[in-house]
């Protein structure tokens, strides 16, 4: 053969041996996991087994929340450029590992917040059937969303799947419905409530930033003061959320702290925005250039704060498993040894390192554009929403919060577009008879007056011309005409299909791989 031929098959074979050295590394973990389990444990016996089967089990789990989950933290920092792929998931990783090692929670639920009742479940044996077969499920469906490009809220997967499992086991009466009736209000609320926060957080920069004529002169006032919110919220969220197994306080301390913390840190970055003024010009990219650092710090609160609370996703039915077995009886709660806990932590890290960046730049990218003005409202949002539904009791799953967030501004964007070009259309419509010279400088000073200006100008042309008597058809037509759309149609068809089919996907699932454990072992 030639030179050329065997350049040819090395550059064909080049995807499938990284494929390959991806799966290799996942499946070294997953082994490492059974031999530690099982010689480093010391459970043998039937149950034993089933402890080193759900310690793999909860090893692929926290492999696939690190593909799909971890991508809202850093993905709209990646899309906005404010971060590369490869120093995002460093960061990413590094922080889920600390923040579940400083700050996870060290007991969780057994039932996972009161899906299931325990008495409902005949056995020790069944219980560790039920939480097998919910790992198990959960992993499989984090999968095949990963696999489509699909972000999903790890959360309601893997409460999908314990609550199919605990039906499969005891029956419908087992399964708590007003628990469930809580997640399936998460479904709208999250979503909303994020898009919400980050459209109005995009909408307060535009407007007291982007939309003045010295936008610099503008950003020294209104930046420090987001900045500052923004150091407040972070501090708040991870007093109250990152750091309660080390430190438990009240959410009015916890916010007495955080706005401490936020007003530090507003006249730090007024004295430095100050200074970086003189070598900024007046454009959106020099703006964005300001949100750059707040954007990688928010990346890496995020990461911390999802590695203290989400691991427990990955390893909370591996911690009842093993206190179950440990203790020969199913506790209400079950505390998380620190080989659980490494387990999850490792697994996440591994998880985002092999298979992150396909979500992540579903998220960042492939959704729609952004900048870093709209990253930092997207990460705004995913904080301060968090706070405000705990304080309020909602049930929010952080997925949908982030991704709320980010088609809430571009629904925003498309708005502000749309109705731009409606205004510039009535601008041409209203002056029928001026050349073109004259349409144009008219425009033209349209488009550097603030919005106050830009309102009068507009008043004064309907004042003195008169409008079109239109329909509601015909007005309907004409926006369509305007219509902007800059949120990818298909992406937010297929990631809402997914959350919808969660739940019940995975505790179909769940309730398939319970009843072929129970065929198996009554085989």
């Amino acid at each position: 053969m030639e030179l050329q031929d065997f350049a040819d098959i090395e550059k064909a074979t080049k995807r499938g041996r990284r494929e390959f050295f991806r799966l290799g590394l996942g499946l070294l973990f997953v082994v490492c996991t059974m031999i530690y389990t099982a010689l480093g444990v010391g459970v043998t016996g039937t149950q034993g087994i089933m402890l080193v089967v759900a310690s793999m089990i909860g090893g692929y789990m926290a492999m696939n929340i690190g593909a799909n989950d971890v991508a809202n933290n850093v993905g709209p920092a990646v899309g906005s450029r404010a971060i590369t792929m490869t120093g995002a998931i460093i960061i990413a990783a590094i922080f889920e590992v600390m923040g579940a090692l400083i700050a996870g929670g060290d007991v969780v639920s057994t039932i996972r917040g009161g899906i299931i009742d325990q008495s409902a479940i005949a056995s020790n044996d069944r219980f560790i059937w039920v939480m097998t077969a919910a790992l198990l499920a959960g992993a499989m469906w984090l999968n095949f969303a990963t696999a489509i490009g699909a972000p999903v809220s790890t959360t309601h997967s893997i409460v999908g799947a314990v609550l199919g499992a605990g039906v499969a086991a005891g029956g419908f009466g087992a399964a708590n419905w007003q628990t469930m009736s809580g997640i399936a209000a998460s479904w709208v609320i999250s979503p909303v409530l994020g898009g919400a926060v980050a459209a109005g957080f995009l909408f307060w920069i535009k407007r007291s930033i982007t939309y003045k004529p010295d936008m610099v002169a503008a950003a020294q006032k209104t930046v420090p003061i987001l900045i500052g919110l923004m150091a407040f919220a972070f501090a708040t969220y991870l007093i109250l959320k990152g750091l309660n197994k080390i430190w438990k306080t009240d959410f009015l301390t916890a916010s007495l702290i955080g706005l401490a913390i936020g007003g530090l840190t507003w006249s730090l970055m007024a004295g430095s925005i100050k200074r970086r003024a003189a070598n900024l010009s007046n454009c959106k990219d020099s703006i964005n250039s300001l949100f750059t650092v707040p954007l990688i710090f928010s990346a890496a609160l995020l990461s911390f704060a999802h590695g203290a609370n989400d691991v427990a996703n990955a390893v909370g039915p591996l911690a009842a498993i093993a206190d179950t077995v440990m203790h020969g009886h199913v506790s209400s709660k079950a505390g998380i040894p620190v080989w659980v806990m490494l387990v999850g932590a490792i697994g996440i890290a591994l998880g985002l390192a092999l298979y992150g960046p396909k979500l992540i730049r579903t998220v960042g990218s492939e959704i729609t554009e952004l900048d870093q003005m709209r990253a930092f409202c997207i990460a705004m949002s995913a904080a301060v929403t968090v706070i405000v539904a705990s304080q309020l009791g909602l049930p929010v799953s952080s997925t949908h919060i982030a991704l709320g967030g980010v088609f809430g501004v571009g629904f925003l964007r498309e708005f502000i577009k749309t109705n731009y070009s409606q205004m510039l259309d009535e601008i041409k419509e209203h002056h029928p008879g001026d050349d073109k010279e004259a349409v144009e400088a008219f425009l033209n000073r349209f488009s550097k007056a603030s919005i106050q200006e830009k309102q009068e100008m507009l008043e004064q042309l309907k004042a003195h011309t008169a409008q079109a008597d239109l329909s509601k058809r015909e007005r309907k037509q004409m926006r369509k005409v305007y219509r902007h759309e800059l949120v990818k149609r298909s992406a937010l068809f297929k990631i809402a299909a997914a959350w919808i089919i969660t739940v019940p996907v995975s505790g179909l699932l769940a309730a398939m791989i319970y009843f072929l454990i129970f065929g198996i072992v009554h085989a």
